[in-house]
Order: structure tokens, then C-alpha cells, then sequence
């Protein structure tokens, strides 16, 4: 096992390259002999805003948020705020500029990226849908677009529109973007993968320097990694994955800003997306426990056909944007851990609940043996390992997702302060 204190040695070296976007933000990240604005951001998710007011932001301790989402629709002349309260869009971004945030919204997600493909098939849809996110930029007083388009060239939810051509199409579409007049003034950003997109040939491309230089930063989504569609529990967000088993290595953050790097991502254009939430297994407690019947097993297998119920943002069933109806997600804010009794208030492992930490993936583990329940998720620990990760490899931030999946900033704090963000306005944070 790799221990934490070891991640040092992974550190990568600063990369030359410029950056668009350098102000207003704190500068303790080097890109050569200049310096760049650390990012200390996270999506605000409009469809929970009756549990998670705007008033419950910590605006102070954010350097941009990022509403969620405008989808993508049919028509390449618009984007749809249907599914996340377009009403509130324009007093969050009055909030956010009151506060000194930087207001963004994010474009497409997981289920909202169906029409990317033909949204950028061709340079007439191309110039349309720069026009499309330019009006909509200025409509809404934006400071930047994300473009949440996880997959292109590559199906994600299961009714997206693909082509072979996506990746390269997706690179023009920015360059579009960037050189257009309001385009060339917004902060523009992608939400990816742990790995590059997929080019023509079905593989990761190998050189995405012509989309460092088009973007300001990429989000890398290091979370998901493990989840419910595999045959055992395994880490949601692995800080580390190199120092697991073979069969265990499905991806990490190490492994990602290596494989972004490697193909000419500078890793200060690299924000490391993490998660306030963790997935939950049902496993029969032979299973979740060791020979002794204490320590919990790594990696154990579960019942997939018994899927828990998550928190109260989950339902019993879920409809998903490709007409699929299928049951609960099973997800557990880290609110929602404490809400079910998992965790105490101030975020300690509550009397009764088995846990475990793996020193690999740096993410722990709680189960419930009275329902048979595990979910594996991220605490302090594991956002203070990840914060000291983007200090020591030079990396522009972290971005998380979602700002209200956190309770009383506990992951939050946790996080600024390892990655070296606490600048001494921030009072008690």
C-alpha cells in the first residue's frame, strides 16, 4: 500500500503555458515564472434550492460557482433551464457578483448533453451554437461557461447522439468560441473525464494542447469511479489508485491529471473535481466484515438487486432524461450521512457504524450492519488529502460537486485549507 505521506513523491512538475484567465482570485499556483488564480469553486444544483437556499452559500469561501444546468435541446438556437429553476438563475448570479464570486453556469451534464454531437457537427451549427452560448452568457450576465460534455465520441446516459468526429468537432467549437468577441472575454472551462475524450479512432487522444489553449481549465470529474454498476464496493472519488491491486485500478486523480498531463493538459489548467457524496451498497455483513467480524473487508461484493435507498434527495424510483425508469440511486449527500445516522454532526463515525479507511484510495468507508448497508464516500480526511495533492502538484483548484451536498462546511474547510486557500478573510473558515 502507498501510504499518504508518500503522495509526495507523485508530484508533477509545472508546466510552461499561458493562461486566459488570471484575476480576482487568490495566486498561489505557478505555471512557469507567471502565477494563476486558484480556483476554489462548486456547482450549485438548481433543482435542490428549496433545501439549499442561496443564502446557505458560503459565498466567501468560494472563488467561482457554477448553476446547474442548461441542457441541450433540439434546436442549436437554445439551451433549456426547464429542470433547474431558470427563475433563480439571474439572483444567483447577483449573489455571486455581490460577493465577489465569479457566476457560471454549466451546460449539458450528465443528463442534458443528448444534442452536443449535432450541436457541433457541422461550422454552420457550430457558429450558431457559439451565438447560442454567447446570448445566453450575456443574457444572464455570466462571467463564464462550463461545458459539461463528459463523453463526447463516446455514449454516456444511453441516448446521447455520437459521432466519431465528436472530439475534434467539440476542439473547433471552442476555437469558435474563444476567438469571438464576447466569447474571447468569458471564462470557458470543460467538465471531463479521468481520462482524455475519445478520438476518431475510439481511443483517448494523445495531444489536447490545442484545448489547454482554448480553455481555461478542465474539471476533472474524479468521482464515480465505483459505483453500483460494478461486481464490488469500491472507492467513489480514489485520491490514489497505483498503489491497489491490478484489479482494482479503475481510475483516481493520480492516475488522472497523469493522463491528462501526459497528453499536454498543463497541470495548472487541471481543477480536480470532487464529491460531497458517496454511494451506498447493500452487503451481507459475512461479506462486509473480516474473519474476526470487525474490520471491514476491502473491495467486498454486494446485492445488487437490493439497492438502499439513499438520502432524502433520492426517490424509490428515478426517471432518467432517455425516458428510463429504473430505482434508487442510492446516493448519500454528506449531509445525508449524517441525516441517516452514519455520522455524527461534527462529521466522526456515530456509535454502532463499522468503519474503515483505505490509505490507497485516501477515501473511507461506513456500514450499518442492523440493514446491511456500506457507502463509501469522501470525510475531512479524504478532502484534506486531496487538497494537499493540488498544493504539492501544482494544480489550479478543486471544483465539487454539489456545494450543498456538504453539512456545515466540514468538506469545504477541510479542502481550502490543505490546498493552501485560506487567506485570512475568510473569519472563522
Amino acid at each position: 500500500m502507498l501510504s499518504f505521506l508518500s503522495l509526495g513523491f507523485l508530484a508533477i512538475p509545472a508546466a510552461h503555458a499561458t493562461s486566459h484567465y488570471a484575476r480576482d482570485a487568490p495566486s498561489n499556483s505557478t505555471a512557469g515564472n507567471a502565477t494563476v488564480d486558484m480556483v476554489s469553486a462548486a456547482w450549485y444544483a438548481g433543482w435542490h434550492a428549496q433545501d439549499f437556499a442561496l443564502n446557505n452559500v458560503s459565498w466567501d469561501k468560494y472563488t467561482h460557482l457554477t448553476y446547474s444546468f442548461a441542457t441541450t435541446v433540439p434546436s442549436v438556437n437554445n439551451v433549456s433551464l426547464s429542470g433547474s429553476d431558470a427563475e433563480l438563475l439571474p439572483q444567483f448570479v447577483s449573489m455571486a457578483h455581490q460577493n465577489g464570486v465569479k457566476a457560471m453556469v454549466s451546460t449539458g451534464g450528465w443528463g442534458g448533453s443528448q444534442y452536443f454531437s449535432s450541436d457541433v457537427a457541422t461550422q454552420d451549427n457550430r457558429t450558431a451554437f457559439v451565438k447560442t452560448i454567447t446570448d445566453f452568457a450575456q443574457t444572464y450576465n455570466l462571467d463564464g461557461i462550463d461545458i459539461d460534455w463528459e463523453y463526447p465520441g463516446n455514449q454516456g446516459i444511453g441516448c446521447n447522439l455520437v459521432s466519431s468526429n465528436d472530439s475534434s468537432n467539440f476542439l473547433a467549437f471552442l476555437q469558435a468560441l474563444r476567438a469571438d468577441p464576447v466569447g474571447s472575454k468569458l471564462i470557458i472551462t470543460a467538465s471531463t473525464p479521468i481520462t482524455p475524450w475519445k478520438g476518431a479512432d475510439g481511443n483517448s487522444l494523445t495531444n489536447v494542447s490545442s484545448f489547454a489553449q482554448a480553455l481555461d481549465w478542465i474539471n476533472v470529474m474524479n468521482y464515480d469511479v465505483w459505483g453500483s454498476w460494478d461486481k464490488t464496493v469500491g472507492p467513489n472519488a480514489p485520491l490514489n489508485d497505483t498503489c491497489a491491486a491490478p484489479a482494482d485500478q479503475q481510475g483516481s486523480a493520480v492516475s488522472a491529471v497523469a493522463a491528462w498531463t501526459a497528453a499536454g493538459m498543463p497541470s495548472h489548467q487541471i481543477v480536480l473535481g470532487v464529491a460531497s457524496y458517496g454511494h451506498s451498497f447493500h452487503v451481507d455483513s459475512t461479506d462486509a466484515l473480516d474473519c474476526d467480524g470487525e474490520a471491514l473487508a476491502s473491495y467486498p461484493t454486494f446485492d445488487a438487486n437490493e439497492q438502499p435507498l439513499g438520502d432524502a434527495w433520492d426517490s424509490e424510483t428515478n426517471t432518467d432524461s432517455c425516458g428510463v425508469t429504473s430505482g434508487p440511486s442510492g446516493v448519500f449527500d454528506f449531509w445525508g450521512l449524517i441525516d441517516g445516522g452514519f455520522l455524527y454532526p461534527n462529521g466522526s463515525v456515530s456509535e454502532g457504524i463499522a468503519y474503515s479507511y483505505d490509505e490507497c484510495s485516501q477515501t473511507p468507508y461506513v456500514y450499518n450492519q442492523c440493514t446491511s448497508v456500506m457507502v463509501s464516500f469522501d470525510n475531512a480526511e479524504s478532502f484534506a488529502a486531496k487538497g494537499d495533492y493540488i498544493k504539492n502538484n501544482n494544480l489550479r483548484g478543486f471544483a465539487m460537486w454539489e456545494a450543498g451536498g456538504d453539512y456545515d462546511d466540514i468538506l469545504l474547510d477541510s479542502i481550502r485549507q490543505a490546498a493552501g486557500l485560506e487567506d485570512g478573510d475568510d473569519g472563522d473558515c
